[in-house]
């Protein structure tokens, strides 16, 4: 039997887009892995809109660019090959929504994962950046080596935001087994 709204924390967070973006927006992708997400909001922001994505891998940004070029939504990213702490040295205008997904890239080196700190530090560079009423997501793998960490201090960073200024939650799945991904989200007040 399956659910059809509380499925993964992927889904909820595409639920959530749908809501929000629509053509001519900016959005982040902070983390484009094998660029579904980045292929998806490329697709919701239209011609009018841009995405920036941000990776550190060759392989996720080749493999990306090879998924937005096969669906002729290449013309409306940006892909960066930087870490998404420097957010800031690349988006200049302010944005409807930033995504990330923690852990590795699927398929690839898991060794290389996202990091406490400069997570830390994009997700502040992504708060400054976000419009009114802007969103914030964060899904967070943690079953790996430093996830717990990572997810740990990610969640205490968010509850730590200002109430006056941001809505922050958290998706859980409770009655899960083998660490299912979290999902965070932050709107920014108006």
């Amino acid at each position: 039997m399956q659910c059809k709204y509380f499925t993964k924390a992927t889904d909820l967070a595409k639920w959530i887009i749908e809501k929000k973006i629509k053509v001519g927006s900016v959005v982040v992708d902070a983390t484009v892995g094998n660029g579904h997400d980045t292929f998806y909001l490329a697709e919701k922001v239209g011609k009018e809109g841009k995405v920036y994505g941000f990776d550190i891998q060759d392989s996720a940004l080749l493999n990306t660019k090879k998924r937005l070029v096969n669906n002729n939504v290449f013309d409306r990213v940006e892909l960066i090959k930087d870490s998404h702490e420097k957010l800031d040295a690349y988006v200049k205008e302010k944005v409807d929504l930033v995504i990330f997904n923690l852990g590795y890239l699927p398929g690839g080196d898991h060794s290389i994962v996202t990091k406490p700190e400069s997570t830390i530090k994009a997700i502040e560079k992504s708060l400054l950046a976000l419009k009114k009423y802007g969103i914030l997501l964060v899904v967070a793998y943690y079953g790996h080596k430093g996830g717990k960490e990572e997810k740990e201090k990610v969640e205490n960073y968010l509850r730590n935001l200002d109430q006056k200024q941001f809505n922050v939650l958290k998706f859980d799945f409770i009655n899960q087994i083998n660490n299912p991904p979290i999902l965070f989200g932050v709107e920014k007040k108006g």
